[in-house]
This record gives C-alpha cells, sequence and structure tokens, in this order.
C-alpha cells in the first residue's frame, strides 16, 4: 500500500495494477501545473478505469491469496541481488568496496563466466537471493552470437488445489529489448505466459540497476502444479545483442 499526497486525479489501471497516474497541482499566481508519470505499458484510453479527485489516493497492492514464496524486495530496482566481481582488466577502483558495485564496467559478460553451460538454478528455501540470483537476466555468448538464456526456480509445495488458480508476480525493475516466457514443470511445452518484447531502457550498458518498472501477473492452474517439487521456468526470450535483458525487482508466487 502507499499513498499519493498531492491531487491525484486520475488513476490508470489495467488488471489491477497502476500504470500510470496523472495529477494536477495548483502552483503560485493561479497557474496550474500537470504531469504524467508512467509505471509500465502504454495506457490507452480502455484501461482507464477509475477517476477519482482527492487529496490523499490510497492504492492496495494487487494479492490473489497467501504468499508461498517471495525473491527480492519490492523496491523497484534489482540492487539487491548478486552483482559479481568486474573482470581484472575492466576494474575501475572508484567502485571497489563501493555499495554501488553495480557501476563497474562489463558485469554483463560475468554471467557467461559464471554459468558456462548451465543456466541459473534458484531454491526456494536453500538460495539466497543476495548470493544466488544475478542481478541481471541476460543473454548468453556462443561462438559469435547471443543466445536465450532460462533461469530455473524450484521449490515445494506440500498440497496444491487443482482446481483452483495461483498467481506468479514478476516485478521487472528494468528491460530492454527482452521477451519473457514462463512454463511450468515443463520446459519443452508452449510458454503459459509470454510477453511481446518490451523495454529499451538500455540500464545494463549505462551500468544502471533500474529504469522503468514492469508488472506482469502470470496466472498458473492448480493442474499444472504438483505435490512435491515443482519447476517454473523463465525464459530471457530475445536474443541476438549482449544487452538484451531484464533486471527483476520482486518475484511472488501467490496461493488461491
Amino acid at each position: 500500500m502507499f499513498e499519493i499526497d498531492t491531487l491525484a486525479n486520475m488513476i490508470y489501471l489495467q488488471k489491477g495494477h497502476i500504470l500510470a497516474w496523472h495529477y494536477q497541482e495548483n502552483q503560485d499566481h493561479g497557474k496550474e501545473k500537470s504531469r504524467d508519470i508512467n509505471f509500465g505499458p502504454e495506457v490507452i484510453p480502455e484501461v482507464i478505469l477509475w477517476k477519482h479527485q482527492t487529496r490523499n489516493a490510497r492504492i492496495e497492492p494487487p494479492r490473489s491469496g497467501p504468499t508461498l514464496w517471495e525473491i527480492g524486495i519490492p523496491d523497484r530496482t534489482a540492487a539487491e541481488f548478486f552483482v559479481p566481481d568486474p573482470r581484472p582488466e575492466y576494474v575501475n577502483r572508484l567502485f571497489i568496496n563501493h555499495p554501488e558495485k553495480y557501476r563497474q564496467y562489463g558485469l554483463w559478460e560475468r554471467y557467461a563466466d559464471l554459468y558456462p553451460k548451465e543456466d541459473l538454478v534458484y531454491r526456494v528455501g536453500v538460495s539466497d537471493y543476495k548470493r544466488d540470483w544475478f542481478f541481471a537476466h541476460v543473454t548468453r555468448k556462443v561462438g559469435n552470437s547471443f543466445e536465450p538464456t532460462t533461469w530455473r526456480i524450484i521449490f515445494r509445495l506440500n498440497f496444491v488445489e487443482t482446481s483452483r488458480t495461483y498467481t506468479l508476480r514478476l516485478a521487472i525493475a528494468a528491460a530492454h529489448y527482452a521477451r519473457l516466457e514462463v512454463r511450468v514443470n515443463n520446459p519443452n511445452g508452449e510458454p503459459h505466459f509470454t510477453t511481446v518484447a518490451f523495454g529499451d531502457g538500455n540500464v545494463i550498458a549505462r551500468h544502471g540497476i533500474h529504469g522503468l518498472q514492469w508488472n506482469f501477473d502470470v496466472r498458473i492452474e492448480g493442474r499444472l502444479l504438483r505435490r512435491g517439487e515443482n519447476t517454473i521456468y523463465l525464459t530471457q526470450a530475445k536474443g541476438g545483442h549482449v544487452f538484451n535483458g531484464v533486471m527483476y525487482d520482486y518475484l511472488r508466487l501467490e496461493g488461491p
């Protein structure tokens, strides 16, 4: 939950997400100032679902059920995740032992160093996102090409409601010409969820840790899950360039 303290007279919603708000505030001499603040996909007239004028707008974030697991901190950045040391030839001494370690050059190349053949695997309850979740989901250089990569999240469920729907919430801190695919317990099947290509913030190349925020809700039918071990496959499917990829902000699986 958060509050908007200014005069908020138009909130844009789509499937429970705040995509943008438009606010007006009175300035000196009776002048009026307006500004749009965007939070996600392009807002179109059809998704203006709520219009209200108030001094304080209280916004409740979407939730479908109890949290089964979560990865990261919902703070609109990827700063809490694992940022590797740069290759020796790229070290910038200004950022040694510095909280903004992500500003070191060439960190995207370190993914292939750490995962030369197999992609990242995160085990809920065992792995630590500060150590085991690479800060950027990037491509892998294979020869002269840059190939898509698939990360795995492995988790256990003691009970599954097969007739109900679970929800995977993906908050993206930044993206650059990325396309995400989500599969559940079947790495070779058709994706259960896919995005269009999105993002042009170039945050990986500019040594950043956040950009434009994107939010995706992935509905997972209970019949796709099973009692015991389950795996969610996250594929960054847009290859072809070293800087194509996403930075996750926060991931959460909710029960029905």
